[in-house]
């Protein structure tokens, strides 16, 4: 279930970097308040993430850590959603999840189910296990994963499908 891919790496020195990012941030604003139309729409959905997966494995891990960054702060500012105490695991989970992408993309140079579970495994576990040692209840934790399973769901399933339709572009 591989496709070939056209993948680009843009630096931070590139206009278009910014450009991208932008594109994506102002897609991330209009993504998770759909999501909030649903009760817990967010935690459920973790629509968020679904873009900066599509943004750093199509695009590399600048547009990646952009998108990852300004995402859940410009929600934050306009919304206030993320809530503010929850904003720094976001970030941080958003940054650890444009890493992986990036990375596993820029190896294997398709789009992969694995590799996308992969970075989904990656961002998660890697996380969760972060916020449980700065303090955070195991038993939260793990509710909340389960709970988020129909976004790491559409995570893996839809970002799939995304980045195929996008590998010719």
């Amino acid at each position: 279930m591989d496709a070939t891919v056209k993948l680009y790496s843009y630096s931070l020195r590139q206009q278009k970097t910014y450009l991208i990012a932008l594109t994506f941030v102002v897609a991330n604003l209009a993504l998770p308040q759909l999501c909030h139309l649903l009760h817990m729409g967010g935690p459920i959905f973790l629509p968020l993430f679904f873009l900066t997966l599509i943004a750093a494995y199509k695009y590399g891990l600048s547009v990646g850590l952009l998108t990852a960054i300004l995402s859940p702060l410009t929600n934050w500012m306009l919304f206030g959603m993320p809530p503010a105490p929850i904003l720094p695991e976001m970030i941080m989970k958003s940054i650890l999840f444009a890493m992986a992408a990036s990375f596993l993309a820029a190896k294997s140079r398709k789009v992969s189910f694995v590799c996308i579970l992969g970075a989904i495994l990656f961002y998660q576990t890697t996380g969760t296990l972060i916020e449980w040692a700065a303090g955070a209840d195991i038993s939260v934790l793990l509710s909340s994963l389960r709970i988020a399973i129909p976004g790491l769901l559409i995570q893996l399933f839809g970002g799939y499908l995304v980045l195929k339709a996008l590998s010719r572009f």
